[in-house]
């Protein structure tokens, strides 16, 4: 087994009810799979992310496929008890022309209607559920029939290559490759990043001094709107959050501009 195919623990409390896996990708699409299943039925906080998603939910004998976009605010949800989940996390930038990731904004889901127990329907054909290990089998043929496809402009811009474009130009192109202007990215990433860096035991002032946050104030704001909690709540881990990962060079790139 690769490395990129090792399964990924998430960070995980007593208090958790909501038990997640996760893998890396070598697909230059994806970004994340991961699956999840919940103990009982409680609420979580749904906290902000940058990405556009698949969502594969079985869930009382039945099976249904739903696209999720970005999220830009903390939200607490309710989950039901005895779900299962898998997911296709989508590099930033990822879309479907058809679905395009600011129309699935904050909750603005879209289930695809089922064909069978086993398929969906999707531009008037029907398609094989994915799972866990076939995700990149699955994302291949959509981006093969054009259903899927990616912004190179985003991926210069994340990888920081120098590109000819205005900034006008630029922030155009990332709106609507990602559903967020480049602002609010930079600003749910570094969230992220300090939450898993608090997660890990961090102390609260370095955080804010590793990511550039201008006092605790700042960070307290900001995790705030995009987790849901103040950074002592998030140290003490009371509250089921989302799915919510780490990447070795998450903090280095959110440091850097």
């Amino acid at each position: 087994m690769t490395p990129q195919a090792r399964l990924n623990k998430t960070m995980q409390t007593e208090s958790e009810f909501i038990h997640f896996e996760d893998r890396a990708s070598e697909h230059p699409f994806v970004e994340r799979v991961w699956r999840c299943r919940s103990d009982r039925a409680d609420t979580f906080l749904s906290v902000a992310a940058n990405n556009f998603e698949m969502a594969l939910t079985r869930l009382r004998g039945k099976t249904f496929l739903t696209l999720r976009g970005p999220e830009t605010m903390a939200t607490t949800m309710a989950c039901p008890a005895e779900g299962e989940w898998i997911a296709i996390r989508f590099r930033v930038g990822t879309f479907m022309p058809r679905f395009l990731p600011g129309t699935l904004r904050d909750h603005q889901d879209i289930t695809l209607p089922p064909a069978t127990g086993h398929s969906f329907w999707l531009n008037g054909s029907a398609l094989e559920y994915p799972d866990f290990d076939n995700a990149e089998t699955f994302v291949k043929r959509l981006a093969k029939s054009g259903m899927l496809d990616r912004d190179p402009i985003v991926e210069d811009a994340l990888q920081r290559r120098p590109g000819g474009l205005s900034l006008r130009s630029f922030e155009r192109h990332f709106l609507r490759s990602t559903g967020v202007t480049y602002a609010t990215f930079r600003q749910i990433e570094r969230a992220r990043c300090a939450t898993n860096l608090l997660r890990e035991g961090v102390s609260v002032l370095d955080v804010v001094s590793r990511l550039g946050y201008f006092d605790q104030a700042h960070l307290t704001r900001s995790v705030g709107r995009f987790i849901g909690e103040t950074p002592g709540k998030i140290i003490e881990g009371q509250k089921q959050l989302s799915f919510l990962y780490k990447t070795s060079s998450a903090e280095e790139a959110i440091v850097r501009t």
